[in-house]
């Protein structure tokens, strides 16, 4: 497979996923903000707008409106939602030749249907729409691509965005000073609040709801999970996964989730926003790797006049 369809397909399904997550993200915090008298708008929304790594707002505090404009509607901002549904189809038209027909029809539709202006109380509503759309994309992949390098590329960029997403998920829960119902709705954003009470027979605490969504191997949106279908990928994308050393990016895969599989919780949560950093550089740090190992920059030719 060429290298630029691979790296398509890659950012393909992390832009899809970045969506989803910025939705589930956005969808939480700003509903929270109208239901829970306690929480305070300034301090919430500047910790939405740098935990997504959006500029601080200056000389005043950082309101819904700011949130929505930069993480929602700014196609400039990498973060941003509306960015994320624009590069997701921009990708797609560039591996045009190995997609089917009808995921660029969806990712071409959903890019057109962004609005230019969400009203405030119509955020809930287009969130899920956002959820919706991106649920199609990922069934569409799942059901009609063949299990070849392809769906490979597209799952690994998934499968690492989704583990960045649930940190920053978890990071902004955290920060924001939430109680046990908020962990509850945050697991009702991410769909594992009825698999949550499965695994731990009682309602969520801050401690159960960080557990399952870091180390729950049977939940796909938990981190761990992600990590080991990333590892799945790399091991099919890899040629001589069974027979030499494995890559970089499996190496760099293997260390981080090796560190947060055999962490005690307890350690996770003493400083749980700097443990969730520390997974989001790591998630760079692979997907730095993934890049240098499988999207090598071609260089270009460069002339000199020839020695007289």
């Amino acid at each position: 497979m060429l290298s630029r369809i691979a790296e398509a397909l890659f950012w393909i399904g992390r832009y899809v996923e970045r969506g989803d997550g910025t939705a589930r993200l956005l969808d939480v915090h700003l509903q929270l903000l109208l239901e829970d008298p306690r929480a305070e708008e300034g301090s919430t929304c500047s910790t939405l707008l740098a935990v997504m790594g959006a500029p601080a707002v200056e000389g005043r505090p950082a309101t819904r409106e700011d949130v929505v404009r930069r993480l929602v509607l700014d196609r400039e901002h990498t973060a941003s939602i509306a960015h994320s549904i624009g590069a997701a189809r921009e990708n797609a038209r560039r591996a045009r030749e190995i997609i089917s027909t009808e995921l660029w029809e969806t990712l071409n539709e959903t890019n057109n249907r962004v609005p230019t202006r969400v009203p405030a109380d119509r955020t809930h509503t287009f969130f899920h729409w956002v959820r919706t759309r991106s649920a199609l994309a990922f069934g569409l992949v799942d059901s009609a691509m063949s299990r070849d390098e392809a769906w490979l590329f597209f799952s690994l960029g998934r499968s690492l965005e989704r583990a960045d997403m649930t940190a920053r998920l978890i990071t902004t829960t955290s920060v924001t000073g939430a109680g046990a119902s908020n962990w509850s709705v945050l697991l009702r954003s991410c769909g594992g609040y009825e698999a949550h009470l499965r695994a731990y027979r009682s309602v969520p605490t801050a401690a159960s709801a960080v557990e399952f969504l870091l180390v729950e191997r049977l939940f796909p949106g938990s981190v761990l999970a992600s990590f080991l279908a990333a590892e799945e990928c790399l091991r099919g994308i890899d040629p001589s996964s069974g027979t030499g050393p494995p890559s970089r990016p499996r190496r760099r895969l293997g260390r981080i989730r090796s560190e947060l599989e055999f962490r005690h919780i307890d350690d996770i949560l003493t400083n749980l926003p700097e443990s969730m950093r520390d997974v989001q550089l790591g998630v760079a740090s692979v997907s730095d790797a993934v890049r240098e190992r499988y999207f090598p920059s071609i260089a270009m030719p460069v002339w000199i006049e020839e020695a007289l």
